[in-house]
């Protein structure tokens, strides 16, 4: 059986990938001194995830935990949120993968654009994703946005 899952630990995982988005391009931005508009466009992106952030945790705040001692579903073990949260650490802006060496001072700008359009691609798969794993009862709509 596939997991299930609620648009509340989607958001949670949300806005993890979100924050280490930002400390990603907060750190391009340091290595783009030189190039004045790209060091610009990676600080609006660092902003720009900073915002989804916000988004994020205000839409999971939508979503009350279920009442001590009752589950949407089974979990005895709390593997569901653990499960979403090694897919995020493990394929979008990982936390496991040292950014700053990754983005080291001889990273070129073309380098730095293709990292993090490949990040953002993996964010767009991450969500197509899990959002089929949340049925509509449990926020798909919330989601989809």
């Amino acid at each position: 059986m596939s997991a299930i899952f609620n648009a509340r630990e989607v958001f949670e995982i949300a806005e993890q990938i979100e924050r280490n988005g930002a400390r990603f391009y907060r750190r391009a931005a340091e290595l783009t001194a030189a190039w004045p508009a790209a060091r610009e466009v990676m600080l609006r992106l660092a902003e720009m995830e900073d915002s989804h952030e916000r988004l994020f945790r205000d839409m999971k705040e939508e979503y009350a935990p279920p009442p001590e001692g009752e589950e949407v579903l089974p979990d005895p073990d709390c593997q569901a949120l653990a499960y979403l949260q090694e897919m995020a650490d493990a394929q979008v802006f990982s936390n496991r993968e040292d950014l700053a060496a990754r983005l080291s001072d001889a990273v070129s700008l073309d380098e730095i654009y293709v990292i993090a359009i490949g990040f953002e691609k993996d964010a767009i798969l991450y969500f197509t994703t899990i959002r089929k794993l949340v049925p509509n009862e449990l926020g798909r709509n919330r989601i989809d946005m």
